[in-house]
């Protein structure tokens, strides 16, 4: 399927390896003009030749900046002032336990996974509607749907963009400009290889058992592949999916309990 977007611009954050990464890729192989960020320009200059051998395409380009500044998001977005695209990807906040979370670790996880995606969007929307195409996607998380007590912070501020999110596309898809979130659990990504360290810390067990655990949740049987959230990004970035707005799409190996 020809998705229509070659030639498109688009800006992915964080994506100097991981699911960001994945959909830099993924998008690259349709034709897209792609830029890719991060905090270490080592990693992105890796990550933009990997990009470019997978795909052939040789637009590019990196820009380095923290997202959780406002002086790194003006950056960031000022490298592809007129995106196409935008996918918002960001790690998650440490997980914890309720009592042990401060004021600067809700700080932390507001500022990095609600407001940093929020002003990105903020910046780039006007062009988008101005030009009749847009699509952004949010990675956010199970969690938004599944909380679970020690992913509490990620659930909080991830809903909020969520929230956030729905509201505002309800004027943006007359202008053509969706927005849609991709919830991804236990995808084999350096996330999940960091949870499943702790969890063996924390159980006093190896790696591998804990590795294990996590897996025999999946009713798939297996951790979900990065190129997979990618192609599904890529997807959502098409003009096929300019009827789907203000949707939770989960990536997660049939492991969400519920019904809607």
């Amino acid at each position: 399927m020809d998705l229509g977007i070659n030639g498109k611009k688009a800006l992915v954050c964080a994506s100097s390896q991981g699911l960001g990464l994945a959909c830099a890729t993924a998008l690259a192989a349709e034709g897209v003009h792609v830029t890719i960020n991060g905090r270490n320009e080592d990693k992105l200059i890796a990550a933009k030749q990997s990009i470019i051998d997978a795909t052939g395409n040789p637009n590019i380009r990196y820009v380095v900046g923290d997202l959780t500044t406002e002086a790194g998001r003006a950056t960031i977005a000022a490298a592809c002032p007129d995106a196409d695209i935008l996918v918002n990807n960001n790690a998650g906040p440490k997980p914890g336990a309720f009592q042990d979370w401060d004021y600067d670790r809700w700080l932390g996880a507001i500022e990095g996974n609600m407001l940093a995606p929020i002003f990105m969007i903020q910046h780039l929307l006007p062009g988008m509607r101005e030009r009749k195409f847009g699509r952004i996607v949010n990675i956010t998380s199970a969690m938004v749907k599944a909380p679970r007590p020690h992913q509490g912070l990620s659930t909080a501020a991830r809903s909020g963009l969520t929230a956030l999110s729905k509201a505002i596309s309800k004027e943006t898809v007359a202008d053509n400009v969706t927005i849609n979130n991709i919830l991804p659990e236990r995808i084999n990504t350096p996330r999940t290889e960091f949870l499943s360290k702790m969890k063996a810390e924390q159980d006093g067990s190896t790696y591998e058992e804990a590795l294990a655990k996590i897996t025999a949740t999946i009713p798939a049987g297996r951790l979900g592949k990065p190129e997979e959230l990618g192609a599904a990004c890529a997807f959502l970035c098409s003009v096929q999916a300019s009827y789907i707005c203000g949707q939770n799409l989960q990536l997660d190996g049939g492991a969400y309990p519920g019904l809607i």
